[in-house]
């Protein structure tokens, strides 16, 4: 089968590889539909550290192909909807009602057993995140997969595996925003404009777009933002000014930059919580002066996968997209054939796209 591997730090190509049958506790699919986020090339430029060589891809959505042993949730045939988080049930954080944050298994590239099922010449390939669905076909934990109704659209199911969920769930899961709430975002990508959709939903009055791309803010305002910035002009002196000096109930920040990371606290109000859903580079750094925190009682909140339980969430979230509430298949603006892949990063580093999908056939 065709496969998108990295062999090493920003280098990857559409390469064939063999695929093993799945095990005890695993699952076959043909992938239909897999979203080319900025994770994927976050692991290629070594962001995200990762093992090598290691098949991309951690957003999608197929067709059950086979099941292993012990597997009695989903079948063959069954649409399935896929996360890079295993729901596990027996670590501690699923125990806990924290499913997004599962350690029933390390994020070493590999699956469960500590192996993987690609491989090439004899070579072990890994997977990213337990997955690795950039890939005509993909083996992967049955803890990783819902089965969906069959009438939804797989770009659509796609978008939930990863950037929806995310978006979405850091403004109703990890912040809990309020109805009547007010909201800045900065970076209005493919995530940004999930978390201007969930804020939304969630019924803030006041959504408030932050980004260098003037085309971005004004997309921005079709997905529910009610006012955007000037991105040539200072953004927090602009945000006080349109919340009459208080600053934002919520600041999320969807880049990962610490000089973003800092103005998005900076517009926060007092008592007020900054979310961090955006990925930095692990030598990135932010400060804050050592009593902001206590004389302003404000939050930095981390968002990891939106705060999922997939379990749950992938069916609410497909739920509103039915009942035309979530915007998904206007995020997609340009489908690939695996075989552009190239293509699909480089548009994705060029920021061309909302949110780029390969279709295979």
């Amino acid at each position: 089968m065709k496969a998108v591997v990295a062999n090493k730090l920003n280098e990857y190509a559409v390469v064939n590889v063999d695929l093993d049958p799945p095990k005890a506790g695993e699952v076959m699919i043909k992938m239909k539909a897999t979203g080319v986020c900025h994770s994927d090339l976050s692991v290629i430029n070594g962001t995200i550290p990762s093992p090598f060589p290691v098949v991309l891809g951690h957003e999608g959505a197929g067709i059950v192909e086979q099941v292993g042993e012990g597997v009695t949730h989903v079948k063959p045939g069954d649409h399935v909807c896929i996360s890079f988080i295993p729901n596990c049930g027996t670590c501690y954080f699923c125990e806990h009602q924290e499913p997004y944050l599962c350690s029933g298994a390390k994020q070493d590239g590999n699956l469960f057993d500590g192996t993987t099922r690609v491989h090439k010449d004899g070579q072990r390939i890994f997977v990213m995140s337990f997955v690795g669905i950039m890939a005509e076909y993909a083996v992967v934990p049955s803890s990783c997969v819902i089965a969906i109704d069959k009438s939804i659209d797989f770009k659509a199911a796609a978008l939930v595996g990863c950037g929806v969920t995310t978006g979405v769930g850091a403004v109703i899961r990890t912040a809990q925003v309020e109805p009547g709430s007010t909201v800045a975002v900065f970076g209005c990508g493919g995530v940004g404009l999930n978390v201007i959709q969930g804020a939304r939903i969630a019924g803030a009055k006041q959504i408030i777009a932050v980004d260098l791309s003037a085309e971005k803010m004004e997309m921005a305002k079709t997905f529910g933002a009610t006012h955007v910035v000037d991105p040539k002009a200072d953004f927090v002196k602009q945000i006080q000014a349109l919340t009459n000096g208080i600053g934002v109930d919520y600041a999320f920040d969807v880049v990962g930059y610490s000089k973003v990371i800092e103005q998005c606290f900076k517009c926060t109000r007092r008592n007020g919580t900054s979310v961090l859903v955006g990925v930095g580079r692990l030598d990135d750094r932010f400060s804050l002066n050592a009593a902001i925190l206590p004389f302003t009682a404000k939050t930095i909140k981390g968002c990891f996968y939106g705060s999922a339980n997939f379990k749950v969430d992938f069916p609410m979230y497909l739920d509103l997209y039915r009942a035309g509430k979530l915007e998904l298949d206007r995020l997609v603006t340009k489908t690939y054939d695996l075989a552009d892949a190239p293509q699909a990063f480089e548009d994705l580093e060029k920021g061309v796209n909302m949110r780029g999908v390969i279709v295979h056939g």
